[in-house]
């Protein structure tokens, strides 16, 4: 909750929004392991997508290049670094924030000599809560940029869908071109 409550302070949030949220939610943890290729332009470790969930910490654990994000329309390899984590804001982390920090697309390759090993832990919401913006965000000025649904419903939405980049949060947005324009006006972080 510590690097949530960060954030929601940086954004001048009400912690209340998002503690309501993500107090008592779930975490789950996932150990990749991408064994070495001899042909790593024919396969994919992991399919360009973005985090469902709200936050994801992830540990590379022995230093092999693999994860790349998405950055103006290219992919850029993340270089791990001894002893540090990687921190990845999530959809749901988006829309809570109502655009102001937004998630990331990203992808794993394999390497074609070296096994590669990570660690991701992921945080989400409580299943009993509501996925939207925060209300304390949300002024005539800065209107809702995204639909509020409950936290199953988006679950049950997303893994219906088959995963392709930020496919799933696209669908989320409130269609409005005042919107649009508010959007590009707010800062990002």
């Amino acid at each position: 909750m510590m690097i949530l409550d960060a954030i929601a302070k940086a954004l001048r949030m009400e912690a209340k929004d998002m503690r309501e949220l993500f107090e008592e939610g779930i975490q789950m943890m996932r150990m990749n392991y991408y064994p070495p290729c001899p042909q790593p332009e024919k396969v994919f470790g992991l399919t360009p997508h973005s985090d469902s969930i709200g936050l994801t910490i992830l540990l590379q654990i022995n230093e092999v290049e693999g994860l790349q994000i998405k950055k103006d329309g290219m992919w850029v390899p993340v270089k791990p670094l001894p002893d540090t984590f990687i921190v990845n804001i999530g959809d749901i982390l988006e829309i809570v924030t109502n655009g102001a920090y937004r998630s990331i697309e990203h992808r794993a390759i394999v390497n074609s000599t070296k096994e590669r090993l990570s660690i991701a832990t992921f945080y989400s919401p409580r299943y009993d809560g509501q996925v939207g913006p925060a209300p304390s965000l949300i002024t005539p000025q800065a209107p809702a940029l995204y639909k509020r649904i409950g936290v199953v419903q988006y679950f049950q939405d997303f893994f219906a869908r088959e995963p392709r980049g930020k496919s799933y949060l696209d669908a989320m947005k409130i269609e409005n071109d005042d919107q649009e324009l508010n959007a590009m006006n707010r800062p990002q972080y």
